[in-house]
């Protein structure tokens, strides 16, 4: 999360709900009652004073875990540390991005055209009293040695997190600080260069920001978009090629951190901090995409400064990357649920 938003909504946390909703040309499908068990929950990372804002991806045989590493959630210089696994339960750091400057802030993974790991973060910096937040990415053929992060988004504006389909990655961009009141859609085919491909994205509230977009299998596209301010509700945005015209539908509430993902049966699942008997926690939600409706499946051990999943399913188990404060500083945890349809 940006550093402003944290200074204004600090102790101020909402519950977190998401559907998805389907569009002409998208396959529909009838739900079944999802259920989900814990497997397993530990603590993989705690050595540096503040761990937080994580991603998780399944590449070239290995689970990689990026997220961020400072003193503090915010006003420190903070790096992007790399951890893999071979089994998603002995974790070794395999690289630490950093930059001289920057602040670098949550690691987003995602895999290239090439067939690279790629990194992508924000990139804090103050001026004029203010924070601002950029964008960079970063590359590796092994998850070892990574190119030096690239400003590829002038500070003043954010790419949080990018999604690749057909050679050509997605994201949505917003003001970092605020600034202006729309995200815009933004279009990359190496992640260096980007063009704007929806100027005006979102702008139907005072602060939209952090946004998610994935795929189904025919191509249409599903935007989750965050949003603080004069509504706090968080919005979903569907699309079919070539993704110029949108469908908004506020969730009427509140969701940070955002992640989603469609299981290989075609149900959906949805991740992020949400609001239970007045604390925040991170939990696994099932997405009824139907019905619109949203039911929480698991709530993991988690408190305080906490959120920010990165989703892996496979072999039958989810995996669930995500940092909490519950055991006193914020520290990163990986958890393993087996979901389930029942017949």
């Amino acid at each position: 999360m940006t550093a402003t938003m944290h200074l204004k909504t600090a102790f101020k946390w909402g519950a977190a709900l998401m559907f998805v909703l389907t569009t002409q040309g998208s396959s529909v499908f009838a739900q079944a009652p999802l259920e989900a068990r814990i497997l397993e929950t530990k603590k993989v990372w705690d050595r540096a004073k503040h761990n937080a804002f994580t991603d998780l991806l399944y590449w070239k045989g290995a689970w990689f875990c990026a997220f961020r590493e400072a003193k503090s959630h915010v006003g420190s210089q903070g790096v992007l540390r790399v951890l893999q696994s071979d089994d998603a339960d002995n974790w070794e750091s395999a690289a630490v991005v950093r930059d001289p400057t920057y602040d670098l802030r949550d690691a987003k993974l995602s895999i290239t055209p090439s067939g690279d790991l790629m990194i992508t973060g924000g990139a804090q910096t103050s001026a004029d009293g203010r924070l601002l937040t950029g964008t960079i990415t970063a590359v590796s053929s092994d998850g070892v040695e990574w190119t030096s992060p690239e400003m590829v988004v002038e500070p003043g504006r954010w790419v949080w997190d990018l999604a690749w389909r057909n050679g050509v990655a997605w994201g949505v961009s917003y003001a970092a600080p605020e600034g202006t009141k729309a995200t815009s859609l933004v279009r990359t085919t190496d992640g260096r260069q980007f063009e704007t491909h929806v100027e005006e994205f979102f702008a139907k509230t005072s602060y939209p920001n952090e946004a998610r977009i994935r795929f189904d299998a025919q191509g249409a596209a599903y935007c989750l978009q965050r949003s603080d301010g004069d509504q706090d509700a968080a919005y979903l945005g569907v699309s079919t090629p070539p993704y110029q015209r949108w469908e908004w539908k506020s969730l009427e509430r509140f969701i940070g951190g955002p992640s989603l993902l469609q299981l290989p049966s075609g149900e959906w699942l949805a991740a992020g901090r949400i609001f239970e008997n007045g604390q925040p926690k991170t939990a696994v939600l099932s997405l009824d995409v139907e019905a619109g409706a949203v039911e929480t499946l698991a709530v993991l051990p988690s408190g305080g400064d906490c959120s920010y999943p990165g989703l892996d399913f496979r072999d039958g188990v989810l995996r669930v990357s995500y940092y909490s404060s519950h055991e006193g500083k914020a520290s990163i945890y990986l958890a393993k649920l087996a979901i389930d349809s029942p017949s």
